[in-house]
C-alpha cells in the first residue's frame, strides 16, 4: 500500500481568473479540499484548494499560487494525492481503489484469473476491470460480497467468485 492515495484531480481552467476545475473522488465530494495540502504524484508541488462551489462534474476551486488561466491550465490533469494518515480509517468490508489496483485475481479454487487493473463505478456498484492472466484483454467483475467474497490486503490478493460469463476463465 502506497503512503499517498489519489484524491481528485485538476480538470483544467476554470474562468479567467486562475481558478480551477477540481474532480474529486472522494465518497463525500467536498471532502477533497480537507486532506490538504494535497500534492502531485511525485510529491514535487503541494496545493492547499480553497472550493469556491460546485460545477459539472466537480467544483471550481482556487490554490493561492495560481493566478491566471494560463498557470490553470498548466495544472490540467495533475492528479491530487492525500498522505493515507490524512484520510479517515475504513470500516472492515471498505478499501481505498488504490489498494485494490494490483491485487491478483483468484478464483475459488485458487486458480490465477489476473490482476486488478482499475475500479470502476458507472453509477451502481463498483466494478474490478480485471487484466486477464496471459493476455492483453480485460473483464469486469462486480465488487459485491457475492462476487468477491474475500479481500486479502495483507497478502495481495483477491478471492472472487465471478457470475457466469463474467469472466472467460470462469466458465472453464
Amino acid at each position: 500500500m502506497s503512503d499517498l492515495v489519489c484524491v481528485g484531480a485538476i480538470a483544467g481552467a476554470y474562468g479567467v481568473r486562475g481558478e480551477l476545475r477540481v474532480k474529486s473522488y472522494c465518497a463525500a465530494p467536498e471532502d477533497v479540499a480537507t486532506y490538504g495540502p494535497l500534492t502531485d504524484e511525485g510529491s514535487t508541488r503541494k496545493f492547499t484548494l480553497a472550493l469556491l462551489h460546485p460545477i459539472k462534474n466537480g467544483f471550481a476551486a482556487r490554490i493561492a499560487e495560481v493566478a491566471t488561466k494560463e498557470e490553470a491550465d498548466a495544472l490540467k490533469g495533475t492528479a491530487l494525492y492525500a498522505r493515507r494518515d490524512q484520510l479517515p480509517t475504513l470500516p472492515d468490508d471498505e478499501f481505498y481503489h488504490a489498494d485494490l489496483i494490483g491485487l491478483a485475481v483468484h478464483d475459488t479454487g485458487g486458480v490465477l484469473l489476473g490482476k486488478v487493473k482499475s475500479v470502476q463505478n458507472h453509477g451502481a456498484d463498483d466494478l474490478l476491470e480485471v487484466q486477464l492472466a496471459g493476455s492483453s484483454d480485460t473483464a469486469f467483475l462486480p465488487f459485491t460480497k457475492a462476487g468477491v467474497p474475500t479481500v486479502d490486503l495483507g497478502a495481495g490478493r483477491i478471492v472472487a467468485d465471478p457470475p457466469m460469463g463474467a469472466l472467460p476463465e470462469a466458465e472453464a
